[in-house]
């Protein structure tokens, strides 16, 4: 353990010295002295959208509690944005970072600060894969707005402390919007009041929330809802399209959205969120899993965007987005990266959810064949963990990659029920809960019958594939790892006729009989062979 987090540092390190982050790149991403010693529980955020001038204005009102001593509270909002006043204190900024100079009686006890705020935000070019605010049109030329910031930063359209590691134990949103159109929040409807051609839409959310999963939703949208039976009782699951897509969202969500929950469910355990409910909300962008109201851009289309990622077939008998960005519910809302370094914990489990969904419907070499597939788009040229401290995330590997190293883990367990009731506890133990890599690394090594940390630190700080040099001569392989982390001993399977036998490499060669000799390597092990 202390070998793998020693080798994670210094990966972070280097990434550092190489990529030369900037100064505003640590204030973003660093657990600052101005960060740590003030812990959030609750936004209670008032945000005006103006379509026209494409600007909001608003107050954040954040309930806190000191946990160390501090006097100065960083706050993030993003240029051009700016903060207007903090009644009862003074304030100055460094960028998008705002320090607060926090009075002597506000640093003992549960305490509120009102933040009050304007501007024009980030407008994002190409969402969700880049951040700000989204400003569009529907097809009746009706007003679309939303928001997608998942590490780009949630102070692109509200101020508070924007990293992952500190969430709020609850929020509560108001939205004001022209008269006509609907704003959707997270978690659940209060109240709407209408004034001077307003109307104000009041959400509440109960459970703990990481701030880039608040999110806005504006736009002539009507709903429709459903309860569906869950291993936890009634979830109340409501839907929320643009009027003019109703009729084929009433048709088309229901019978998707309850298959995905029923295999998460079953894998990850019951639902996060029963107290707020689950929405899907249609959305101007392809998808983002915004706690309690995810969203969806797929256009009622089976694959992703109508194409399979993995070429078997398998990816175009579902739609894509209802169950990765549902998955993240589980491993990315509910368990969150303390760092966004980490982000493979999201995006790996929710992508290894792709494959259970296929093999609880249509059988085991079924996901295989797909998750097979899904290496198609693997780059191997960076680590899939990022540098640590400066909000920068890893290889976008983290997504196939990862699967296939969960995969791994499932087959060294070696036993499907065993592997399932840790999917389950992991949900269990990290409930709510912001982790690291660590931790991770040290719950499944509970429950694997050999230690996992080379395969962790080989597929997740190691940009190769481990090498399998392995040759035969008659019954006989000789085998050994090469292009692999020191001490790599990874198990692994060759095929032998029809059998799948099972050898346990290192650095060194050895060397093994096989009744029926050598057919080949078992394709469910992501490796190089020659």
């Amino acid at each position: 353990m202390n070998k793998l987090f020693s080798i994670l540092i210094f990966l972070a390190l280097a990434n550092n010295a190489f990529a030369q982050f900037t100064h505003a790149d640590t204030l973003r991403g660093s657990q600052s002295a101005e960060r740590k010693w003030w812990d959030v529980l609750e936004y209670d955020i008032q945000a005006t959208f103006d379509p026209v001038s494409k600007s909001i204005a608003g107050c954040n009102t954040i309930t806190y509690k000191p946990v160390g001593a501090g006097s100065v509270m960083q706050i993030d909002l993003m240029e051009p944005m700016t903060i207007d006043s903090v009644p009862g204190c003074s304030f100055s900024r460094d960028g998008n970072a705002w320090f607060v100079n926090v009075p002597a009686s506000d640093r003992t006890g549960i305490q509120k600060i009102k933040v009050y705020y304007h501007g024009i935000p980030p407008v994002a070019i190409q969402p969700p894969w880049d951040g700000g605010v989204i400003w569009t049109k529907d097809r009746n030329e009706d007003d679309w707005i939303s928001v997608a910031c998942q590490g780009f930063g949630a102070s692109c359209w509200y101020p508070n402390k924007d990293q992952q590691l500190d969430e709020p134990d609850s929020a509560e949103v108001h939205l004001t919007v022209p008269d006509g159109l609907t704003g959707i929040s997270n978690g659940r409807q209060q109240k709407s009041t209408t004034e001077d051609g307003r109307t104000t839409y009041h959400w509440k959310v109960r459970s703990p929330i990481n701030n880039y999963n608040i999110v806005p939703y504006i736009g002539k949208y009507q709903s429709f809802g459903e309860v569906y039976n869950g291993v936890a009782g009634p979830l109340d699951v409501t839907y929320w399209a643009l009027e003019q897509d109703l009729g084929v969202a009433k048709s088309y969500w229901p019978s998707r959205m309850k298959e995905s929950l029923k295999t998460l469910e079953k894998w990850f355990g019951p639902y996060p969120f029963y107290e707020d409910g689950f929405k899907l909300v249609q959305a101007p962008h392809l998808g983002m899993e915004h706690q309690g109201a995810v969203a969806y851009g797929n256009e009622f289309r089976h694959g992703y965007l109508g194409t399979d990622l993995s070429g078997s077939g398998w990816g175009l008998k579902w739609d894509f987005i209802i169950l990765h960005e549902s998955a993240h519910e589980w491993f990315g809302n509910s368990i969150t990266a303390a760092d966004i370094a980490d982000m493979w914990i999201h995006e790996a489990f929710a992508t290894y959810a792709e494959v259970l969904y296929i093999e609880d419907r249509w059988g085991y070499d079924a996901g295989v064949d797909y998750l097979v597939g899904r290496r198609r788009s693997v780059q191997n040229e960076e680590p899939i963990i990022g540098p640590y401290g400066v909000n920068k995330e890893g290889s976008s590997d983290m997504y196939p990659k990862g699967a296939n190293m969960i995969h791994i883990m499932r087959l060294i367990i070696s036993d499907d029920k065993k592997f399932g009731d840790a999917m389950r506890e992991m949900n269990r133990k990290f409930y709510h809960q912001q982790v690291t890599t660590v931790d991770v690394l040290k719950f499944w090594n509970s429950y694997s019958p050999q230690d996992l940390t080379p395969v962790f630190d080989q597929y997740l700080s190691n940009a190769n594939l481990p090498f399998l040099n392995i040759t035969a001569n008659g019954k006989t392989i000789r085998y050994k790892w090469e292009n692999c982390v020191p001490g790599f001993n990874m198990p692994m399977r060759v095929v032998s006729g029809k059998k799948k036998i099972w050898i346990h490499p290192t650095t060194e060669f050895k060397e093994t009989q096989l009744d029926k000799g050598f057919t080949g390597i078992d394709r469910e092990f992501y490796i190089l062979h020659k």
